[in-house]
């Protein structure tokens, strides 16, 4: 892992600790990364990787028991199933917005007539753009061994909006310890291929 995807890994989860709003259990080990990128089939991004070595948040609000939504995907224990929602969210919204709502990537070329092979083919190419892994309810960073410093992207079908310039800030901003900045002023210069296409 790179040094500065750790440092701003580790200073994410400082910033989560220090905030006192959640409770945060062991972070993972190595095996458990293994196990997980293997089941899963994806690589957490060096920044990411670092935040949840450092400590894995619970979905507990600090001194409570346990809450009825689950915002923090629960690596070590979750559900596969559970796991697998959360990562396809991305690729699902897309395909109900081409289903729903006319959306058609001018990259993909002239739009079927028919539906079914518009999402056929939607599919095929969302296969291609990058995996993106939630890090708390529908906020996400890219995958990819090697890479950090993404912008932090709220994803919600294709209305997505950049909620952190990077990690750290993203902790900040979803702690509402600072205010979040407008997208004109936040704008990062590490975007994510495709998915930032729609911001």
């Amino acid at each position: 892992m790179s040094n500065e995807g750790t440092r701003l890994g580790e200073e994410a989860a400082r910033r989560l600790a220090r905030s006192g709003q959640y409770e945060i259990g062991p972070g993972l080990t190595d095996e458990e990364f293994t196990r997980i990128e293997r089941d899963y089939d994806l690589d957490f991004a060096d920044d990411h990787r670092a935040f949840l070595a450092a400590g894995l948040p619970l979905n507990r609000p600090q001194g409570m028991g346990q809450t009825r939504v689950e915002p923090w995907p629960d690596w070590r224990d979750g559900a596969p199933s559970d796991l697998r929602q959360q990562l396809g969210w991305p690729v699902e919204g897309a395909l109900f917005d081409v289903e729903n709502n006319a959306l058609w990537h001018p990259s993909w070329g002239q739009r079927p007539v028919e539906l079914s092979q518009a999402l056929s083919m939607a599919k095929l190419f969302l296969a291609q753009a990058p995996t993106m892994i939630p890090i708390y309810a529908h906020r996400y960073l890219p995958a990819g061994r090697g890479t950090y410093g993404h912008p932090v992207l709220s994803m919600y079908q294709t209305d997505i909006i950049i909620y952190g310039a990077n990690l750290a800030q993203y902790i900040d901003y979803e702690l509402g310890t600072v205010e979040r900045l407008t997208r004109a002023d936040s704008t990062p210069p590490n975007m994510v291929p495709f998915w930032s296409e729609f911001l």
